[in-house]
């Protein structure tokens, strides 16, 4: 059952930190969940949580400092030495050890990879911090269970006990042969009911998804998500197994994504958290207000080339922003399904029979809300020609912000450019003016000035 923390467990956990009662904050603690440690951590001043993650034994601490927020952590890491990190990257796999060590200032790398014991481990470690960010090789751990195809069922399972002792969780066995080439898996079950004389060439199951070490962390994300994996081996370019990747990886890949997206959907441009610098939270905004402001002044612009429309016809003045809302609810609306679809690999099919089905969900649309407007404007003894114009443009401006909602994001995803930048302020402000300028047009049109 997950634990909750209150203000008065912190408090008692502060009154134990200035009586420096270690014991008593260790039995109060012996119990609680690596999280529950995390939170408590992130509720204390950086002198307290300092002292008490110093305090807890390296097994539990080390878990603690996965989960602990990553501003308090790179402020608790700063109070640490250099073989005070090392003994908390002795108790982590490889790829959690890659990346605490990954948020050390360069300086200090070296010297914390030193005071590493386990020289294998820190070779693994150095491994890893060379793949670029985003990639399988980046998400992988090194840790694993692997077992030849020419050894005898006493032997594997003798092999298995050795290599299990190193890793935390098994998922899956894999098969390799004698150059370490990935070529199956093994079925603990199969091992099982295996006989002793039995080879793992006669019981092994030559079927197996893996993923190469420079993939996309989004593709192999699909990829699991698709299957049901709980995890996956990593090959390099010679199908020698280098690695797996599990699924709590993938998680946090996947929330990582969703968080970025989102901040650009609203136009932040850079990764910021609540409790950043002013200046950094100015220089993620600034770019997409300034867009804003431009777009705005764009729209102003073309209204003042109206102005005659305005002094005769002064209706049309207080439908301008429900033109421009509607402009920019629809294009945000398209362009979230498309981003949505393009992140889980959903979209298919052709652009033409996506274009034409999107024209016609617009134009459904459009009809119902032009004619809610129509019928407004009737019990308001609005002009039919004002009626009309509105109704006509409302439509039109629809299918266009539709289209440009749907298609941008397609656009940039075939550039390389991440379509979530297509959401938000952009789509909103291009709609805006586009918007804008059909209402006018149609008005142009429709009622002659």
């Amino acid at each position: 059952m997950a634990s909750e923390i209150t203000k008065e467990f912190i408090d008692h956990i502060e009154l134990l930190i200035s009586n420096k009662d270690d014991r008593a904050l260790l039995d109060l603690l012996s119990e609680e969940h690596p999280a529950d440690i995390a939170e408590i951590i992130d509720d204390l001043n950086l002198s307290d949580a300092t002292y008490l993650f110093k305090l807890l034994d390296s097994e539990l601490s080390a878990e603690a400092l996965l989960e602990i927020d990553e501003d308090d952590r790179e402020k608790i890491l700063k109070n640490l030495s250099a073989q005070e990190i090392a003994d908390e990257l002795d108790e982590l796999d490889t790829d959690d050890a890659a990346d605490i060590i990954s948020e050390l200032p360069e300086e200090r790398v070296t010297a914390v990879i030193s005071e590493i014991e386990d020289d294998d481990h820190a070779k693994d470690i150095v491994e890893l911090l060379r793949y670029e960010e985003g990639t399988a090789g980046s998400l992988m751990a090194k840790e694993l269970v692997k077992v030849k195809e020419n050894w005898m069922v006493p032997t594997c399972v003798r092999k298995m006990r050795s290599q299990a002792q190193e890793v935390r969780r098994v998922h899956s066995i894999y098969v390799v042969d004698k150059e370490n080439h990935l070529i199956g898996r093994l079925s603990l079950k199969d091992l099982l009911v295996a006989s002793a004389k039995d080879k793992i060439a006669n019981i092994y199951i030559p079927k197996v998804d893996a993923v190469h070490v420079n993939d996309k962390g989004e593709d192999v994300a699909r990829l699991m998500q698709k299957y049901d994996l709980e995890a996956i081996p990593v090959v390099d370019d010679d199908n020698v197994l280098i690695g797996r990747i599990t699924i709590d990886d993938i998680v946090d890949l996947i929330k990582e994504e969703a968080e970025k997206d989102y901040q650009m959907a609203a136009g932040i441009t850079e990764d910021i958290d609540a409790d950043d610098s002013i200046l950094e939270k100015t220089k993620a905004r600034l770019p997409w207000l300034i867009l804003g402001l431009v777009g705005g002044l764009a729209a102003a612009s073309i209204m003042g080339g109206f102005e005659d429309a305005l002094l005769n016809y002064p209706e049309l003045f207080f439908f301008t922003p429900l033109i421009a809302a509607m402009a920019g609810n629809v294009g945000v609306q398209s362009s979230a399904i498309i981003v949505q679809g393009l992140a889980n690999d959903d979209i298919k099919g052709s652009m033409v029979n996506r274009m034409f089905k999107e024209i016609g969900l617009s134009i459904v649309n459009g009809v119902i809300l032009a004619g809610l407007i129509f019928i407004f404007g009737f019990f308001l003894n609005y002009d039919i020609n004002i009626s009309i114009t509105i109704s006509i443009a409302m439509v039109l401006v629809i299918i266009l912000a539709s289209l440009i909602g749907t298609f941008v994001p397609l656009i940039l995803d075939k550039k390389g450019i991440d379509p979530a930048v297509a959401t938000g302020p952009f789509i909103t402000t291009s709609n805006d003016i586009f918007g804008i300028f059909i209402f006018f047009y149609i008005a142009k049109l429709i009622l002659g000035f």
